[in-house]
């Protein structure tokens, strides 16, 4: 009984004391651990972290996208939501190879929206410009297909300094529908399946193919750096992109793809902008 008495009188002086000292220790709010910013990677703007929550990263973390700096400029497109390099150059009425090059893109495919591509081809240098004079900036054209930037074979320029050409009807069917600036581009030409689509002039063949909606199998040919001509609907095409053809020579087969009807439709573009054929086709 007397160890009994002293383990329990020990025990007790023990938990005294304890309690002593707790009442003395300062008191310190428990505190969460604290939180690493890491920021937001380069091109990303308030992507989530996986919860549905936005990342809180300041602005200065955010790095700009290329070419920011051009946006606005003449000769430059700011990329908008849907946009891809081929509708880029449908709309500026380039080469989706050419804007390409031109940005370094190493994939065609990965472009960001407010990402500003080059659009026009840089302007070289020339006698007048290292004398001190102004060179013209790259204006962006009215939406077309795409072509290619480089000229085709050279045509000697007519009176007044302009590459003007004798375009040829490029199928001998009726007139289905003539030019409407706000309605149609150019003529829609009637005829059978399979009747030959004919080049309208000398040129090269700067895009071939039924990558654009609206004008099933295409064929446009850069004549100069003035003209081009579209060939649209055709139901087989006969030549290929880079591919060198003179006025009268079959190009095409009309067809009636992504068209409710067979016909040709055909367009002259004159500095990118759709012009009346009428102006440039004999009568009949």
């Amino acid at each position: 009984m007397q160890a009994t008495r002293v383990r329990l009188g020990w025990m007790t002086g023990a938990l005294m004391a304890l309690s002593v000292l707790s009442g003395c220790a300062p008191q310190t709010p428990l505190r969460a651990p604290p939180v690493e910013d890491r920021g937001l990677g380069a091109n990303s703007f308030g992507t989530g972290n996986g919860s549905g929550a936005a990342a809180a990263t300041p602005l200065a973390a955010v790095k700009p996208l290329p070419g920011a700096e051009n946006a606005g400029k003449p000769g430059y497109y700011t990329v908008k939501p849907g946009d891809t390099v081929r509708k880029v150059a449908q709309e500026t009425g380039q080469n989706w190879r050419d804007i390409t090059r031109w940005n370094d893109l190493s994939n065609a495919d990965l472009i960001e929206v407010g990402q500003v591509l080059r659009v026009a081809p840089p302007v070289a240098p020339t006698a007048t410009a290292a004398a001190g004079a102004p060179v013209a900036p790259a204006v962006v054209g009215t939406p077309l297909p795409p072509v290619a930037s480089t000229p085709a074979r050279p045509v000697a320029p007519a009176g007044g300094g302009e590459e003007e050409l004798a375009f040829i009807w490029p199928a001998p069917g009726p007139l289905l529908a003539g030019f409407d600036e706000q309605k149609n581009k150019g003529y829609d030409i009637g005829g059978k399946a399979g009747e030959p689509i004919l080049a309208s002039a000398d040129g090269r063949v700067v895009y071939a193919g039924a990558g654009l909606r609206g004008y099933g199998n295409l064929i446009i040919l850069k004549h100069n750096n003035t003209y081009l001509t579209a060939y649209a609907h055709n139901r087989t095409l006969l030549v290929k992109e880079d591919q060198t053809v003179r006025k009268g020579q079959k190009i095409a087969e009309m067809g009636s793809s992504d068209a409710e009807r067979v016909m040709l439709h055909f367009e002259i573009r004159r500095q990118g902008k759709p012009v009346d054929p009428s102006k440039y086709l004999a009568a009949r």
